[in-house]
C-alpha cells in the first residue's frame, strides 16, 4: 500500500504542544478483552465516568466510518483516529483491522493509533505498518512475572486461559516481542504503566529501563483508578505528587507523557476541550445504522475447492474467492482467509466482517446460525451447486437462484451437506 504523507507531529498524546490545537477520536469497536487486570472494570454504558474501558456503545467498522465523518463535521481539528477498547483491539482483530482499513482508505491524512495490552498484536503488525498505523501504545505494568502475577487474574490465548506466573510470563513474552516488532516496522511506541501502590510502585523504573532497551519512544506512568468491586478496589489512588516524582525518575530512561487525561474508549475532541458528551447522541445514532446496502457492496464471495464449482460448505471453507463484475465479465479479485474453525458465534461475526463488502456468499451448504448472523451483517448466503459463473450471473442480474440449488437437504432444513466438521 502506498504510504501517505501525514503530519505526525499533530498527535496530541505524543506531542503536548498539540493538545490545544489537534484532537483525537476513539472508535469503540473492540468490546472483548483477552486478559483480566485486577484493577479493571469495563463498563459499556456508564455516561458518568471518564476513564479507560468505558464507552456508551459499540460500533461496527462500517458504523465507525460513518461516525468518523460526523465527528469531523463537528470538530475539523481532529487529526487522530484511534482504537482503545473498551476491550483490547486484538481480542477483536477482524473488527479492529477492518476499521483501520476503512479509515486509512477514506481519510488518508488521518493519523492512525492503537492502544493494546500486546498479547495478540504480533500477527497484525506487518499489516498495521502497511496501513500507515504510526502510533501504538502498549500497556506494560511489569517486566518481572512475579509482579505481573499479582496484577492479572488471567490471560487468555485463544481458548486457553492461564493464571498466576504462567499467565504473566506469557503476557510479558508477547509484550516484549510486540515492542521489538513495532519498532522494526518503524512505528512509534508509547508504553503505559499503571502505578499500583504496594504492587508495582517499586518496579515502574525497571519497566522504563527495559523499554528503553527495546527502543520505545515515550513512557506514560498513570495512576491506578480504584474501581469498587475489583480485586484492587480498596487500594488507594496514587497522589499527583507520587506520580510526578516517579515520572521524574523514569525520565532518566525515556521521555515522559505528563498530560494524559485517561481517556474513555469513546473519547472525542481536544485533550483540553473534550466533546464526548456532546457527541454521545451521534455515537448512539451511528450504532443503530443498518449494514451497507447491496448496491454499494460490489463483490460476491465463493466457497470453492478448485475455483470452478461452488462445492464447499460454509463451515468447511478456509478461504473464499472474491469476485467482481466488470462489464459482462466476472473477475476474480482476490482470495480471503476465513476465520479459524472454533469460537462459536464469534467465528460467524468475524466472517461477516471479513465479507462486509460482499453482497452474497455462494456455498454448497450453510447452517441456520451462521445464515442469520451473515444476513444481519448484510451478506446473503446462497446455497447452490454447479458452476461459479452461473451463480455470479444470478446474483448480479437479480435472477432466481432456485434452479441452481442442490436437491439434497441443506443444513437449514436439517440435513447437513458437509462433513459436519467445520460448523463449530
Amino acid at each position: 500500500m502506498t504510504e501517505i504523507h501525514k503530519d505526525l507531529s499533530k498527535h496530541p498524546c505524543f506531542n503536548p504542544a498539540m493538545k490545544g490545537q489537534a484532537g483525537r477520536v476513539h472508535l469503540p469497536v473492540a468490546p472483548n478483552c483477552n486478559i483480566k487486570c485486577n484493577y479493571c472494570d469495563r463498563k459499556y454504558d456508564c455516561v458518568n465516568e471518564s476513564r479507560p474501558g468505558v464507552t456508551s456503545t459499540i460500533l461496527s467498522p462500517e458504523q465507525a466510518l460513518v461516525y468518523m465523518g460526523k465527528v469531523l463535521e463537528k470538530e475539523p481539528r481532529i487529526t487522530v483516529a484511534g482504537i482503545a477498547g473498551p476491550g483490547d483491539p486484538f481480542a477483536n482483530g477482524e473488527a479492529t483491522m477492518e476499521t483501520m482499513r476503512l479509515i486509512n482508505k477514506n481519510y488518508p491524512q488521518m493519523i492512525l493509533c492503537l492502544a493494546s495490552n500486546g498479547l495478540a498484536i504480533g500477527p497484525y503488525i506487518p499489516e498495521l505498518a502497511e496501513l500507515n498505523v504510526s502510533h501504538v501504545t502498549i500497556t506494560i505494568n511489569a517486566v518481572d512475572p512475579e509482579v505481573g502475577a499479582r496484577i492479572y487474574s488471567w490471560v487468555r490465548d485463544g481458548k486457553v486461559a492461564y493464571h498466576g506466573r504462567q499467565a504473566a510470563e506469557l503476557l510479558l513474552s508477547r509484550q516484549l516481542a510486540a515492542v521489538k516488532a513495532l519498532k522494526a516496522h518503524g512505528i512509534t511506541v508509547k508504553i503505559n504503566s499503571i502505578l499500583i501502590p504496594g504492587i508495582n510502585d517499586q518496579h515502574i523504573l525497571k519497566v522504563a529501563e527495559t523499554m528503553q532497551g527495546l527502543g520505545a519512544d515515550l513512557f506514560n506512568c498513570m495512576a491506578m483508578f480504584p474501581n469498587v468491586g475489583t480485586p484492587f478496589g480498596t487500594i488507594r489512588e496514587p497522589s499527583k505528587e507520587e506520580v510526578g516524582a516517579l515520572r521524574t525518575e523514569a525520565e532518566k530512561f525515556l521521555p515522559q507523557m505528563r498530560h494524559c487525561t485517561r481517556c474513555r474508549a469513546d473519547a472525542v475532541g481536544l485533550l483540553d476541550q473534550d466533546r464526548t458528551e456532546e457527541m454521545r447522541g451521534c455515537l448512539s445514532a451511528c450504532a443503530q445504522l443498518p449494514p451497507l446496502p447491496p448496491e454499494i457492496r460490489p463483490y460476491v464471495a465463493v466457497a470453492t475447492m478448485e475455483g470452478v464449482l461452488v462445492n464447499q460448505h460454509l463451515g468447511e471453507a478456509n478461504r473464499f474467492q472474491i469476485y467482481e463484475r466488470k462489464g459482462d465479465e466476472y473477475l476474480l479479485k482476490e482470495e480471503r482467509l476465513a476465520p479459524k474453525v472454533g469460537g462459536g458465534l464469534q467465528r460467524w461475526t468475524s466472517l461477516a466482517r471479513v465479507l462486509n463488502d460482499c453482497r452474497a456468499v455462494l456455498v454448497s451448504g450453510v447452517g441456520e446460525t451462521p445464515r442469520e448472523i451473515l444476513e444481519k451483517g448484510g451478506v446473503r448466503p446462497v446455497e447452490m451447486g454447479g458452476f461459479i459463473v452461473d451463480g455470479l450471473k444470478a446474483i448480479y442480474e437479480g435472477a432466481n437462484v432456485a434452479p441452481l440449488q442442490k436437491r439434497k437437504k441443506s443444513c437449514a432444513s436439517g440435513g447437513c451437506v458437509g462433513s459436519g466438521g467445520g460448523c463449530s
